[in-house]
């Protein structure tokens, strides 16, 4: 089993594995001769190319070329921050699957020059397990129904300002949206209740021609019906608006008392790398 490969964009990985982290305090990470699948919650990532990230990529296994590896995202978190942070100065970053003291790790070569002109390495290390073929064919995607509506998000970072407003009300958060371009996020007590909505956002459809022209005739009338808040975790949600530092594009699938699924792309619309898939459980009242 062999993998090197060389980041040719530390500072898009370490914002991912930096989001990760928010979310879980270990995540899998499966490499393939394509793509970089990041696995949270045992259920089944999505894919980010390859040439997204890296370059002089080389991985070699007996499971069809796949490596799948179960790591800390805080100490992976770490070793990026090195790679990525100025002071460093690095021109290269090498990772490949190693050994110290018989412990599988995944290595971090890091090559940069000091401002008086000396090539300097600096080494991080994160201990791995490396998992067996039989364990990762048991990562599955959740099972979810078909979205009631799907909207694109205005920016996170912005959204993430508002959020953190909220919290003081409610430890809870309604996400409310229907097909004419509304979006409202909704926090309630006994004696307040404050609702921030945001008009006019996009609404990607996923129909054909002839369906879309049947269901833009129902469109007003099931309006209402889809556009009943959707109570979320707010502290769960306030996590992945960390994801604002990988993606300008957010596209929300409400699966009304189910789930909010968020597509969250990497790179510019034009040339997507990748995308990153959220899935935060609806809160059931009692």
């Amino acid at each position: 089993m062999r993998f090197r490969a060389t980041i040719q964009n530390v500072l898009t990985f370490y914002r991912l594995i930096q989001t990760v982290e928010k979310l879980q305090k270990r995540c899998i990470i499966n490499f393939s001769e394509t793509a970089m699948r990041i696995i949270c919650n045992n259920e089944e990532g999505e894919k980010i190319r390859v040439d997204t990230l890296f370059t002089d990529y080389r991985i070699l296994s007996h499971s069809n070329n796949e490596i799948t590896l179960n790591l800390p995202t805080e100490a992976l978190s770490t070793a990026l921050r090195s790679a990525s942070a100025e002071s460093t100065g690095a021109n290269e970053v090498v990772m490949k699957l190693a050994k110290k003291n018989n412990i599988p790790v995944l290595s971090f070569e890091i090559f940069g020059t000091t401002q008086m002109g000396r090539r300097v390495k600096v080494s991080h290390d994160v201990r791995i397990e490396v998992m067996k073929p039989a364990d990762v064919a048991m990562l599955t995607e959740p099972r979810c129904p078909e979205p009631d509506v799907q909207i694109m998000l205005p920016p996170l970072a912005k959204m993430r300002a508002v959020v953190e407003r909220m919290r003081s009300l409610s430890d809870v958060i309604g996400v409310r949206a229907n097909s004419s371009g509304c979006l409202q996020l909704s926090a309630r007590t006994e004696v307040v209740k404050a609702d921030i909505t945001w008009n006019n956002c996009s609404h990607p459809r996923m129909n054909d021609g002839a369906s879309q022209a049947n269901a833009s005739a129902e469109d007003e009338e099931e309006d209402e019906e889809r556009g009943q808040p959707d109570p979320k975790q707010l502290l769960v949600f306030l996590k992945f608006l960390n994801a604002h530092a990988v993606s300008k594009t957010t596209i929300a699938c409400i699966c009304q008392g189910h789930c909010l699924i968020l597509f969250v792309y990497i790179g510019d619309s034009a040339d997507v790398g990748g995308v990153l898939t959220f899935y935060i459980p609806s809160v059931l009242d009692d």
